[in-house]
Order: structure tokens, then sequence, then C-alpha cells
């Protein structure tokens, strides 16, 4: 078990971080941070995830005196292409047409560090996720909702109609949704 007696926070503003974590019924805080997610050139997702997630740390540390700090970083990458949260609807659009009816990858960096005892675990999932085709008026009518715009690739997999267009997916559903449950729940019985 987690220990209990020890305060988390979890640094990000997501409220579908958020909803997820509470799922495994622990206590925590949220703690709003800022940095600049910038992404280097020929930078592996993996590594960019990680790297990012870090930085958050890093921004994090300075708020919190004592307790257990999660960050992520969560990425979209269809054809080396890393997609991030899109600018407009425009690039919305666009990034929704290459995801139909094609295979891409989502990659969650995370970081969990106990500043009392000092341990940190820095991790990495991957989750494949296939579009089917979607038609220009069905990419529309997600964008007219306002959903895509605070999600990478544009899409969120648990939106009311934006689950539509998911055909299948192999490996961690909530990795999709921003957080990998089960390694950040190891991640915490490890620091504790």
């Amino acid at each position: 078990m987690v220990n209990s007696t020890i305060p988390i926070f979890l640094a990000s503003k997501s409220p579908r971080r958020k909803k997820i974590l509470s799922l495994i019924g622990i206590r925590f805080k949220t703690l709003s941070i800022k940095t600049s997610e910038e992404v280097n050139d020929g930078e592996h997702p993996a590594q960019l995830v990680k790297r990012i997630a870090n930085e958050k740390m890093n921004a994090a540390i300075t708020k919190v005196k004592s307790g257990i700090i999660i960050t992520a970083d969560t990425i979209v990458v269809i054809d080396k292409k890393i997609m991030g949260k899109p600018k407009n609807k425009k690039q919305a659009f666009e990034f929704l047409k290459i995801l139909s009816g094609r295979t891409h990858t989502v990659y969650t960096g995370y970081v969990v560090f106990n500043t009392i005892n000092g341990k940190k675990i820095t991790g990495c999932e991957k989750t494949y996720v296939t579009f089917r085709d979607i038609s220009d008026s069905e990419i529309k009518k997600y964008i007219a909702a306002g959903t895509p715009f605070d999600k990478a690739g544009a899409y969120g997999i648990q939106d009311d109609f934006g689950a539509v267009f998911i055909e299948k997916i192999k490996g961690c559903y909530y990795n999709v949704v921003g957080l990998p449950l089960s390694k950040i729940y190891l991640a915490l019985k490890k620091v504790s």
C-alpha cells in the first residue's frame, strides 16, 4: 500500500490526470506549475516525455517542502512526428486527419519523487492506438465541441464523441488519457 501519512501532490492542471489518480483512493493535492515543454530536434519520444516530466518535477520541487510529487507529460507520435496540443482549429483538423484510419503511439513520461527520503522513479509508458477512418464532418463536429485543444494529438479517448474514433488500443488505456495508473501506483509504493 501507499504510505497514507506522507502528503501526495499531483503537479498537473489536467482534470483527467486528477480523475485518474483519484481512482486508487489516495488523498492528494494538485499543484499548478509552468514549464516550456520545448521539443529538441532528433529527440526520441520516450526521452522527450521523461525530460519534460523531470523539468516539471524541478518546478514542482520549489513548491513542496515535504511530500511525494507526481509529474507527467503525454504526446502522440505518428510517422516520427510528435503531436502535442493543437494551437488552433486548423491544426486540430490536420492532426485528426493524419490519425484517421491509422495506428499511432501515445507516450507518457512520469516522475514520482519523495522529497523526504530522496527516492525517485522516472519512467515512460507506451500505448498503441488505432483510429477507424473518420470523416471530415465527424472531425469538424468534434472540433466544434471544443474538446481537442488541451489534449495531445487533438483527441481524448475518454471524450463522449472522441471515443468513437478508436478502433482498438494495445497497452494501457489510462496512459492514453494521460497517466499510466498502474505504473504510478507501483512507483508511489516504491518511494513511500
